[in-house]
């Protein structure tokens, strides 16, 4: 298997974060990072124990200076910023310890459920992410200040999501698995040998029985430890007599033990070795390399088939009941001869599903890596849209509420209600929320219409979703679906959408539901819905007020808010529909449009309130500090604070966790306590703060933690959660520059 543009590592270390520039003349590594436990109610705090500990809210950290102890394969040595990493060598695989790994790289979001499952879709669809080397802008857990990054947000249209590169074990990066997780599809790793090192490996793990047991035991491990759902398995250089052999039992082992300990996990085999332990891609299922595919779930085939080799293995006995589990290859690089590939690649998809077989798309980045990056949305948009006739749209299946504000997990600003709270490029696919259906249809008489992502303006996050298009002479209106969905419905349901007004046009909702005897449906075909055509509730109606006062003020800035009340018994949302129509008495020539749509919620109507619990068990650990001359100052040092924020809280009732600080006390008595300011966002329950600048010690911050609920609403100042952190320096220890 290839790999598109490997970057050397030099290159890979330009793309740390980027943080605000400063005249710091930098100390030595020795003097500079001083590494302490926050001692709270006389207990020492470390990440294994904090949340098993008591606290009061209150620390105090006694500088010293030494090294920083944070593992650098978990956390950048320069800013202590969490990363996500790979596994390089078997020492390092059969060395990993579950007590070693990191806990920002620990999927938070579990797998949602969607229609048709895994097990259920005849042909499914993997996609193989592979980029640069991977492990770039998205190895940063936090983000990354980024212009113009990669993500993708086709989800509805695949199966399982692999994360690629040629480092031996490839542990995805928590982004991309709660990103995948959140719409339902598997996230699964990658555990690669290759070339003459990796013949090597092979025979060390493949020599025996306790051998490749071990090695199985510890992928095993990872995935239930970090989140994640299976491993392709790519063995790409030659196997002896007895590493052959043992390649088999040890998929069987791995599969079998990774089934009992991840449900719904799998493992797939690349097309590569063969029986007798030639390396030699068949582009096939055959005689050759059925014993992997019958030790495992499924064979990634190479892409250098025929119709040919789709005609034989349709017949071929060893495939016959597992026509799903066999992933047809196709590089959208095009590299070699192939069908279909690049814009053409639906041609191959085309082939791949006339034999009923399922596919594997390998590096789709190709749209972003061969392409202005600034077209990055419409490229992506245009090769999705040419195979969205061969893949299924796979349904969410979820009770309410259902909400979404578009956002891809990118953007230009970040927003919050319309408003601008961080106002920066920025990337994290942990922001990604649930995305719509991204559609491109040609209507009659030239007509068309369109849904694409928007980063110029946002209601929540980093997106806005636009619908755009002209409605053509004859026609009053046209209706984009934007989600195709399964969700029960409250027997009153409350509808909140966020819009900005069009020019010359008039916008609405239209929802499809089916019954309640089809509620449990679980097929691919579709199932006549009926249309509902909400109407706006009044302004000062109970439950508009109940619902605008618990999100709270918020500047609309163009943005229009319409509530409506579904009161419907047992029936299901299926769809979600924007309807576009002409103004009235406008019923002659062509009209252009262009709507920009917010968010969209669906709650329980008994439910219009926030969360009641309180963030609990809040407390400081792996502090570091960072030193820095003052801009405009060469002698005044700066003191920068790195540390880890740990806490207790319900992750599924919020949206996000707002981090803030505020200065108490510092050494000048005269300097009143300063005001709340936002650090940061965290998806979990676990942040980790990196270079704030606070007042020389000795001094006094409090660390704030505010949950936002799933709904917006606010979250009383009671139930945040506060941790106050003093801090003293040793005199004869300060640095000097």
């Amino acid at each position: 298997m290839e790999s598109v543009s490997i970057k050397e590592k030099d290159n890979m270390t330009s793309r740390k974060r980027k943080r605000e520039e400063t005249t710091s003349s930098k100390i030595p590594k020795t003097e500079e990072n001083r590494v302490t436990n926050v001692q709270c109610d006389g207990c020492l705090f470390s990440s294994e124990s904090c949340l098993s500990q008591p606290s009061d809210q209150s620390g105090h950290e006694v500088i010293t200076y030494e090294p920083s102890t944070l593992p650098a394969i978990h956390y950048d040595p320069d800013t202590t910023e969490p990363i996500s990493c790979s596994l390089k060598s078997l020492d390092e695989l059969l060395s990993w310890k579950r007590n070693e790994a990191s806990p920002f790289n620990v999927a938070s979001v579990p797998l949602a459920s969607r229609y048709p499952p895994l097990h259920s879709c005849p042909r499914r669809t993997l996609v193989s992410h592979d980029m640069m080397g991977g492990y770039i802008e998205d190895r940063f857990i936090q983000g990354a200040e980024v212009e113009t990054p990669y993500a993708f947000y086709h989800w509805e249209y695949i199966d399982i999501f692999n994360y690629f590169s040629h480092h031996m074990v490839t542990i995805p990066p928590v982004v991309w698995t709660n990103a995948a997780h959140k719409h339902g599809v598997l996230s699964i790793g990658t555990f690669i040998t290759e070339w003459t090192d990796g013949a090597k490996t092979c025979e060390a793990f493949l020599a025996d029985e306790e051998s490749y047991r071990a090695a199985a035991d510890k992928l095993v491990q990872i995935s239930h430890c970090y989140g994640f759902d299976g491993w392709l398995i790519n063995i790409e250089n030659v196997l002896s007599e007895t590493a052959v052999k043992n390649t088999g039992l040890f998929l069987r082992y791995l599969t079998d033990q990774i089934h009992e300990r991840v449900p719904g996990s799998v493992v797939i085999w690349y097309d590569s070795v063969l029986k007798n332990g030639s390396l030699n891609w068949q582009n096939e299922l055959n005689d050759d390399n059925r014993m992997f595919f019958d030790a495992c779930d499924g064979i990634f085939t190479n892409y250098n088939w025929t119709e040919q080799s789709l005609e034989w293995m349709k017949s071929y006995s060893a495939a016959q009941g597992r026509f799903a589990d066999i992933y047809v290859g196709v590089d959208v690089f095009a590299r070699g001869k192939v069908v279909g590939g690049k814009f053409e690649t639906n041609k191959a998809l085309e082939l791949i599903r006339k034999y009923e077989f399922s596919t594997a798309i390998f590096a789709p980045g190709w749209v972003y890596e061969c392409h202005e990056k600034a077209d990055f949305r419409q490229n992506q948009d245009k090769f999705w849209n040419l195979l969205s006739d061969f893949v299924y749209i796979h349904r969410p299946l979820s009770s309410l509420p259902f909400i979404s504000s578009f956002c891809q997990g990118f953007g230009k600003s970040m927003y919050w209600r319309g408003l601008v709270e961080m106002k920066r490029s920025w990337f994290n696919l942990h922001a990604q929320e649930i995305q719509p259906l991204y559609l491109f249809e040609d209507l009659n008489n030239g007509g068309w219409l369109r849904t694409r992502g928007c980063s110029e303006d946002a209601w929540i996050g980093g997106s806005s979703l636009m619908v755009e298009g002209m409605i053509p002479s004859g026609l009053s209106k046209v209706c984009a679906r934007i989600f195709s969905l399964h969700i029960p419905l409250a027997p009153k349901t409350f509808v909140s959408f966020v819009y900005k007004p069009p020019v010359g046009v008039n916008l609405s909702l239209e929802l499809k539901t089916i019954d309640g005897p089809l509620c449990t449906f679980d097929g691919m075909e579709e199932i006549a819905s009926s249309s509902v055509f909400p109407e706006a509730l009044a302004e000062d109606n109970q439950l508009v007020g109940q619902f605008a006062q618990n999100c709270g003020r918020w500047t609309l800035d163009g943005w229009t808010t319409r509530c409506f009340l579904l009161k419907m018994i047992g029936c299901s949302l299926r769809e979600v529909c924007i309807r576009v129509s002409r103004d009235e008495g406008d019923e002659k020539g062509d009209v252009s449009f262009n709507c920009r749509i917010g968010e969209i919620m669906l709650l329980d109507a008994e439910r219009l309130q926030a969360p009641l619990q309180s963030v609990e068990g809040i407390c400081v650990t792996d502090v570091v500090w960072h030193t820095g001359a003052l801009k405009g100052d060469g002698h005044t040092l700066k003191v920068l604070l790195n540390a880890t924020l740990h806490w207790q809280y319900p992750t599924q009732q919020v949206r996000h966790f707002r981090i803030h600080w505020r200065h108490l006390r510092g050494p000048d008595p005269r300097i009143p306590p300063g005001p709340l300011t936002l650090i940061g966002r965290s998806y979990s329950s676990l942040y980790r703060v990196v270079d704030l600048e606070v007042p020389a010690a000795p001094g006094l911050i409090e660390l704030v933690v505010e949950p936002v609920s799933r709904e917006g609403f606010r979250v009383p100042e009671a139930q945040w959660g506060r941790q106050t952190l003093s801090y003293s320096a040793i005199s004869s220890e300060s640095p000097s520059l």
